[in-house]
């Protein structure tokens, strides 16, 4: 696993999303760092330079918790607040559900996560879909989206970050549902000139890796979800009782799909101390507006409880 380790103190994990890095978080590293933190950002397996299993299944949310379990104890830390964003936030919100012990606060940005659903995701996905193709289900496609999402990496990144910010505007915004014969590149806009949020330092950054790596580590993520839901029946009516801050963006184009998990995160985060959704944000917030980011996330840090720090080394 590859991952950043910067500054001193409580510890803070970041978790990036699809398709990012850790990279992401660049600007809130060094705030946090700076604040007295010790801010760890890796990048998850199947992205960037973590190892990239050939198994679908080796994605599936027990590794992804299980990395990070390893992760703390490779850092040779007992207690950490863990902050994911988008896939990230499925991460954190399962790393937090499962080892409170080690997990002492959550944050879930631009994603609500919601508990475990009474269906399987496709069976869910397929009805709302209809004559069309939810992305979800777009991405089950072994090799596919895979190929397309590789063939122009460059302008995939640059469509993708775009078109589900909040700069995007009218039919230039991300479509969740694929037409009968389009491809996922279809429901994107690549936009002429591109917000200057990502400078084209960061954009290259992105591009080389994903040209390196390619996108199915990333995507077999997504391609686990009916397994996840399989393998958590134990889960059903959990809730995270830790403290919790939900970040999100008023302009996510996928805001229609996670405003009622977002109107009830109080019934499953008993700890939620905050929820905001940032006007003219899309579904990047640590991207598109890093610095009310980073003073969202520090006011939340602060407000913790102390740490022994006879636990926390």
């Amino acid at each position: 696993m590859h991952y950043v380790d910067e500054g001193q103190g409580p510890l803070v994990i970041l978790l990036h999303g699809f398709p990012y890095l850790w990279y992401m978080w660049r600007r809130q590293i060094g705030a946090l760092a700076e604040a007295g933190y010790r801010v760890v950002a890796p990048d998850l397996r199947g992205f960037g330079q973590t190892d990239r299993s050939v198994s679908i299944e080796a994605y599936d949310m027990s590794r992804a918790v299980g990395d990070m379990v390893g992760l703390m104890r490779a850092l040779d830390e007992t207690s950490a607040v863990i902050v994911g964003h988008d896939l990230g936030a499925w991460v954190a919100q399962a790393s937090a559900m499962l080892r409170p012990d080690l997990f002492r606060a959550l944050v879930m940005l631009n994603t609500p996560v919601p508990p475990r659903g009474k269906e399987w995701p496709s069976v869910v996905w397929r009805a709302m879909g209809k004559d069309k193709t939810f992305y979800q289900l777009y991405f089950q496609q072994v090799g596919k989206p895979d190929r397309e999402m590789s063939r122009d990496p460059r302008k995939t990144l640059r469509s993708i970050f775009y078109s589900i910010s909040g700069d995007a505007t009218g039919k230039e915004r991300w479509r969740l549902f694929v037409e009968p014969g389009e491809t996922i590149l279809d429901t994107l806009t690549e936009p002429k000139v591109f917000p200057p949020w990502l400078s084209p330092r960061a954009l290259d950054y992105y591009v080389d890796e994903f040209t390196r790596t390619g996108f199915t580590g990333a995507l077999n993520y997504y391609r686990c979800r009916d397994r996840n839901w399989e393998i958590t029946a134990f889960l059903e009516g959990a809730v995270v009782s830790q403290p919790s801050l939900f970040i999100g963006g008023a302009a996510d184009p996928a805001f229609e799909q996670i405003v009622g998990a977002y109107d009830q995160l109080e019934a499953y985060l008993l700890g939620l101390r905050k929820k905001v959704m940032l006007p003219g944000v899309g579904h990047s917030a640590a991207e598109e507006r890093p610095d009310q980011v980073n003073d969202l996330l520090l006011e939340f840090l602060e407000q913790l409880a102390p740490v022994d720090a006879a636990r926390v080394r």
